[in-house]
């Protein structure tokens, strides 16, 4: 039996309608995302399935006793308890039977005659506890804790005295170590790091009841569901698999969908050219009745899109849809017919794009000796090797929160100094920061004032169609900052970020706040982009599809380990290393010290290959200036000028500039060789 089934679900407030007519089944063990955009309603979905709303109209079907575990968007968890304490709650039936077999115990030890009847309920008493994870569950509190980013030190805080983030995955510890049927969970990855979602994606694909969840992150999706709910204002639809074949199966249907529009478009037109022939001809009464059933055709795809009328007879479609008592004139009919567009086809969301002013060097980074750190700290954060990044290229810093990303970014950016070693940025950068808590916005500007300060716009009507673009019109171009939500000061960020024109983009967290559909945007406009991109995310969707270079801060080893290639080849990488590692331990002294010699030998070439590489392209950039220079003193020797003191010059630096050349030569055939 499902979980939960629903007829002709409906939800609205006053006229707003969230959603209507859902027939919608959750059956055991499904692993069901529920995707859209911000504000679509997915929220109003979950709380009405979770029993937290009523509908407005329609039935639920609920199995029974069936017990829901539900995560909202920020917890409300508010308790005198500490941590442990609060987790601990997930087991108090296991508990009353731990206190049960105590008192069992103690009766038995005090007891003067026949111990049988004990000892009977005692072992069926032992039998359950056992059974329900009696002796493991502080274990299994431990595991949770752990995996989701608590250390030993918090188990004893108390509730209260935790940040909205860590009460968020508190109130998600305990939900997941509470028996549940069904887990309900609104952005389950929020205040999580990589490392703690890759944990929350591993233990509920073996978690053994349903699921069903809304969330940003797409990589999170394509590893834990299998089944894509996708809520639009065109409707609501629904696909087989995980989010990658969402997306194909979503653009086939879209596909589809605008043939069948375009096959019905062209109908009409049809229809309507022979209504234009005879509607004062022989045939009048004929092309009348044609034009009145073509009015309501026009206006039943108006209200309810092609889709809803594929199949159906003129008859039933006017039934289904509210026509006027009047049939459209051939002028009104052609104009909505031109006017005609395919709901189906859903929007980009954002209508961004990012270019770059100017052409960079084709170095763009790269760092000698690195540490990075405060000066006032102990010690560096961690340690770098020597990094080359070249034009065109996209890394991604990726790491636990607090490892220092961001204390990285600034580093590079000259906003802090280096604990030791040197950054070099490469001539002809024009850089742009995305911050993650957006700093450059001033909260007591206006949407409209901040934008106008960041661009030269002809007119407040020019900045206001650009703001258009990034979902900021009417009034709320009037908005200040400071009232600003997460996903609106990301828009604002984003639209500054775009007049910039750099062609080195440094950006920490830039789809943070945003949904899934302006997340394939700015995907789409990043995976174009033509300048340099170092990316600090937590999205690793983003990071699979952008990234030619990953780098991760090991905060174990404290320092950052480079990789080339994309997150997906890294994490193969990882698990690969992971498995050797454990081959090493039935190694002997001797074939382990071997080992470790060659591994460092492999190191070492890797390093001075890297460093041979950017030296030879150091080297070839130079030879091509100097040619360049070579060939323009030439030029002005043929015809010196008349001072004799500027023609020495001139001369000094031909000759300079060829002893120069001559050596580079030779390097770049040793570089070669």
């Amino acid at each position: 039996m499902s979980l939960i089934t629903t007829i002709g679900l409906s939800k609205s407030y006053g006229s707003d309608d969230i959603f209507s007519g859902l027939n919608l089944t959750i059956p055991p063990q499904s692993r069901i995302a529920l995707v859209g955009e911000n504000g679509i309603g997915k929220t109003t979905l979950l709380n009405v399935l979770a029993d937290l709303e009523s509908p407005s109209e329609g039935k639920i079907q609920r199995a029974n006793q069936l017990k829901i575990g539900y995560l909202p968007q920020k917890s409300d968890l508010n308790t005198t308890h500490t941590l442990w304490e609060e987790i601990l709650t997930a087991f108090n039936d296991l508990r009353k039977m731990e206190r049960d077999l105590q008192a069992l115990e103690l009766a038995m030890s005090q007891a003067s005659g026949s111990t049988e009847e004990f000892l009977t309920r005692y072992g069926t008493l032992q039998a359950d506890f056992e059974h329900w994870g009696g002796y493991t569950y502080e274990s299994r509190i431990k595991q949770v804790l752990a995996g989701l980013g608590f250390n030993s030190q918090d188990f004893h805080m108390p509730v209260n005295h935790l940040s909205g983030g860590q009460r968020t995955r508190a109130l998600l510890s305990r939900l997941l170590l509470t028996p549940s049927d069904l887990l309900i969970f609104d952005e389950p990855t929020n205040h999580l790091d990589i490392e703690a979602i890759q944990w929350l994606e591993g233990y509920l694909k073996n978690y053994s009841g349903g699921i069903l969840l809304v969330s940003h992150d797409r990589y999170f999706i394509d590893q834990v569901c299998t089944q894509i709910w996708e809520m639009s204002r065109g409707g609501f639809e629904t696909y087989r698999g995980n989010y990658s074949a969402y997306l194909d199966q979503r653009q086939s249907r879209w596909e589809r969908q605008q043939e069948t529009f375009e096959a019905e478009k062209s109908r009409l037109v049809n229809e309507l050219d022979y209504v234009k022939r005879n509607i004062a001809g022989q045939n009048t009464n004929q092309a009348k009745g044609k034009l009145r059933l073509l009015s309501r055709r026009v206006q039943a795809i108006e209200q309810l899109g092609i889709q809803a009328i594929q199949g159906k007879s003129w008859a039933k479609i006017s039934q289904d849809v509210q026509t006027t008592t009047s049939y459209m004139g051939v002028q009104e009919a052609h104009q909505r017919i031109s006017s005609l567009r395919n709901p189906a086809k859903q929007p980009q969301i954002l209508n961004m794009s990012l270019n770059t002013r100017k052409r960079g060097g084709d170095l763009v980074l790269r760092t000698t000796d690195l540490e990075i750190g405060y000066p006032d700290g102990e010690k560096p954060l961690f340690s770098v090797p020597d990094i080359t990044l070249l034009r065109g290229e996209c890394a991604a810093l990726i790491g636990p929160n607090g490892a220092g990303k961001t204390t990285f970014l600034k580093t590079i950016l000259d906003q802090l100094q280096s604990w030791s070693g040197s950054v070099k940025l490469g001539a002809n950068l024009d850089v742009g920061y995305f911050a993650q808590a957006h700093q450059d916005l001033t909260d007591s500007n206006t949407v409209l004032e901040e934008i106008e300060d960041a661009g030269n716009f002809q007119s407040e009507h020019a900045a206001r169609s650009y703001l258009g673009a990034y979902l900021f019109s009417g009034e709320e171009a009037y908005k200040k900052v400071s009232v600003l939500s997460g996903g609106e000061r990301g828009r604002l960020a984003l639209a500054k970020l775009s007049l910039n024109k750099a062609n080195l983009l440094l950006l920490d967290e830039p789809t943070n706040h945003l949904d899934i559909p302006s997340q394939e945007t700015l995907q789409a406009v990043l995976s174009s982009y033509p300048g340099t991109i170092l990316l600090v995310s937590h999205d690793r969707y983003l990071i699979n599809a952008l990234a030619s270079q990953i780098w991760e801060i090991d905060v174990n080893e404290e320092n950052l380990i480079l990789f080339e290639g994309n997150y997906q080849s890294y994490q193969i990488y990882l698990r690969e290393n992971r498995a050797a590692a454990q081959d090493l331990i039935n190694l002997d002294e001797e074939s382990l010290d071997s080992y470790k010699d060659k591994k460092a030998a492999k190191n070492r070439a890797l390093a001075n290959d890297r460093k041979r590489a950017a030296r030879l392209q150091e080297v070839e950039n130079r030879i091509s200036e100097l040619e360049n220079l070579l060939e323009e003193l030439g030029k002005t020797l043929t015809e010196p000028p008349d001072d004799a003191g500027e023609v020495i010059q001139l001369g000094k630096r031909y000759s300079d500039g060829e002893k120069e050349l001559e050596g580079l030569l030779a390097e770049w055939e040793t570089l070669l060789g």
